[in-house]
C-alpha cells in the first residue's frame, strides 16, 4: 500500500490476498498479522456459514464488492476488505531511527507489539490523506508504514476482539435506500411553492443525508452518499416542477372563468382556497345560498332598428361595462350577458354560511343596482349630449339557494348558477314592464327585489311592497317590492351611490 506520491485513501480496500490461479500473494500486512495470531492459536479458516468467506478468530472478514460503500465497478478480485479509518485520528507511537540505535527506547514499549521500520521522508513521497483529513495539509496525512499499521491494527482487533471491517449495504438495501431518499424529495416538493424554500429544501435535505452518512461511517457502515442525493434533488426539483405547472394550468382555467369577472382580492381567495374548490381541474358544483340579480333596457329591441350596428355595438359595449364594474366593485360575480342584460351573483363561488355573510351578499346586490340606477342616470346624460338614444333600465333580485357550477366542454367553460332563484330573479325583473305606481319619471331604472332579500337587507332601505305576484311559470305566489333607496338618505332618486 506504499506509493510513489501523494494519495487520498478513503474507507480503502486492501488485500488480504491475490490468487492469480497458479500462485497467491499475501498482503504483506496479513503475513505480519498472521505471525502475531500463531502464539494466540488463531489460523484462517472459512467461515461454517460461506466457506468461501475467510474467518479469523472470532470474526468472518466478507470480501469486498465491487459495488460496496462509495464503489462503482471496482476491481474487486482477490480477497480485499474496507479498511476502517474510524481510529486514524490516533497515531501510533513512532521513533526517530537515532533513538533505536542508541537504545533509548524502553523496551515495555515495545514487548509483544507488531514492529514496523519505514520512513517519513517527504521526499520518498510514500504519504496518504484519510477521511478524518480536514485541510490538504502535509500534516494532516499519514505514511505508508502507518497505513500499514492500521491494516495489520484492524485485522488483531478483529480475530482477538471480535471488531468488524467496514460495513455496506447490499445492492438491493442501496436501491432501497437511494428509493426513500428520492420518495423523501418528492414529497417535500408537494409543499414546495416558491424558489426560496425550493433552495432551503434541497439544501436542508442535502445536509441532512450528508450527517446521516457521516454519523453512519463513524458507527462503521459506509452509505451511499452521491446516488442518494442525486434522487433526492432531482425528486424535489420533478415534483416542483409538475405541481408548479398543476398549478399554473388550475390558476389559468380559474382566472379565464372569474379574471374578468370578480375582483382581484376574490379572486386571490379563490386561487388560496382552491383545494376545496377544485374538483378535476374545473370548479366542483356546490349549492349555496346565493343573491341573483338581472337587469335589462327598456325598449331595447326598438331603439337597436334605428342605430347602425357597429354605434349600437359601442353604446351597448359602453352601458355593459360600466354595469360589469359595479358589479366587480360591489363583491359579484358577472355570471352572463344577454343582448342589452346582464345577470350577476353575489356569494359566489366561494359558500356563504353565515346568516351575517348571506345578508351581506344581500344589501351587496341592492347597492350595486343603486348605483347601477345613479350610472344610468350618468349615461343617460352622456348619451343625450352627444345626441345618443337614452334609455330607462329594469332590475330583479332575488336571495335563494342555487347550484353554481361550470358547465359547458373541457375547452369552453361557463361558470355560472342554477334554481329556481335564478328564475325568479329573471322573472321580477322582466314582471310587468308597466308596472302601475311606478314613474320611471322620477328615475331611469326600476328595482324590484322578493321578499327573502328584503328580509335580509334589515331596515336600512327603503322599499314600496307591490303586492303578491303570480310569475309565469309559478304556482305559488312571491312578494315583490319597488326598492326606493337607503334609509340613511341615499335615494334611488338622488345622485349618491349607497354602501353597506
Amino acid at each position: 500500500m506504499t506509493s510513489s506520491s501523494t494519495q487520498v485513501v478513503l474507507s480503502a480496500a486492501v488485500y488480504f490476498f491475490l490468487d492469480d490461479g497458479k500462485n497467491v500473494f499475501y498482503s504483506f500486512g496479513l503475513r505480519l498479522a498472521l505471525l502475531y495470531l500463531q502464539r494466540e492459536g488463531i489460523a484462517p479458516q472459512p467461515d461454517a456459514v460461506n466457506p468461501e468467506h475467510l474467518g479469523l478468530g472470532e470474526t468472518t472478514i466478507r470480501p469486498f464488492g465491487p459495488n460496496d460503500g462509495g464503489y462503482i465497478g471496482a476491481d474487486a478480485r482477490g480477497y480485499q476488505f474496507l479498511l476502517d479509518f474510524r481510529k486514524s485520528r490516533r497515531s501510533f507511537p513512532s521513533y526517530s531511527l537515532s533513538t533505536l540505535l542508541s537504545s533509548q527506547i524502553n523496551p515495555e514499549a515495545v514487548k509483544d507489539k507488531v514492529v514496523l521500520i519505514g520512513t517519513k521522508t517527504e521526499g520518498v513521497k510514500d504519504f496518504f490523506f484519510t477521511p478524518f483529513s480536514r485541510p490538504l495539509d502535509s500534516d494532516q496525512q499519514i505514511s505508508g508504514a502507518e497505513l500499514h499499521a492500521y491494516i495489520i491494527s484492524q485485522l488483531l482487533a478483529s480475530a482477538l476482539q471480535g471488531s468488524s471491517s467496514m460495513g455496506t449495504m447490499s445492492d438491493w438495501q442501496e436501491w432501497v435506500w437511494i428509493l426513500l431518499w428520492s420518495l423523501m424529495g418528492g414529497a417535500m416538493g408537494v409543499g414546495v411553492r416558491s424558489p426560496w424554500r425550493f433552495s432551503l429544501f434541497a439544501l436542508g435535505g442535502l445536509l441532512v443525508l450528508a450527517f446521516a452518512a457521516y454519523f453512519a461511517f463513524l458507527r462503521g457502515w459506509w452509505i451511499p452518499l452521491v446516488p442518494p442525493a442525486i434522487a433526492w434533488f432531482i425528486s424535489v426539483a420533478v415534483i416542483t416542477a409538475y405541481i408548479s405547472n398543476k398549478e399554473r394550468v388550475e390558476r389559468a382555467s380559474l382566472m379565464q372563468l372569474f379574471s374578468k369577472h370578480v375582483s382581484r382580492e376574490i379572486a386571490e381567495v379563490i386561487w388560496k382556497e382552491r383545494d376545496q374548490f377544485l374538483d378535476g381541474g374545473r370548479p366542483r358544483s356546490q349549492k349555496l345560498i346565493s343573491t341573483v340579480l338581472f337587469t335589462d333596457l327598456e325598449g331595447f329591441t326598438a331603439l337597436s332598428e334605428k342605430m347602425d350596428p357597429q354605434a349600437l355595438i359601442d353604446w351597448l359595449n359602453t352601458y355593459l361595462e360600466a354595469m360589469a364594474q359595479l358589479v366587480t366593485k360591489h363583491g359579484g360575480i358577472v355570471d352572463e350577458y344577454a343582448g342589452d342584460g346582464l345577470k350577476a351573483d353575489f356569494g359566489v363561488p366561494l359558500p356563504r354560511t353565515t346568516e351575517t355573510e348571506i345578508s351581506q351578499d344581500a344589501g351587496n346586490a341592492v347597492n350595486c343596482a343603486l348605483a347601477m340606477e345613479k350610472e344610468i342616470k350618468r349615461l343617460n346624460t352622456f348619451w343625450q349630449e352627444h345626441n345618443l338614444p337614452t334609455v330607462k333600465m329594469r332590475v330583479g333580485i332575488f336571495t335563494g339557494p342555487v347550484i353554481a357550477g361550470s358547465l359547458g366542454s373541457a375547452d369552453r367553460l361557463k361558470y355560472t348558477t342554477i334554481e329556481d332563484t335564478v328564475n325568479i330573479a329573471s322573472r321580477l325583473e322582466r314582471f310587468a314592464k308597466d308596472l302601475v305606481g311606478y314613474n320611471f319619471t322620477n328615475s331611469p331604472c326600476r328595482i324590484l327585489i322578493g321578499e327573502s332579500t328584503l328580509r335580509y337587507l334589515g331596515k336600512h332601505f327603503k322599499t314600496e311592497k307591490v303586492g303578491e305576484v303570480s310569475l309565469r311559470g309559478k304556482v305559488e305566489k312571491i312578494t315583490a317590492h319597488c326598492l326606493v333607496g337607503r334609509v340613511d338618505g341615499h335615494s334611488s332618486t338622488t345622485d349618491q351611490e349607497g354602501t353597506t
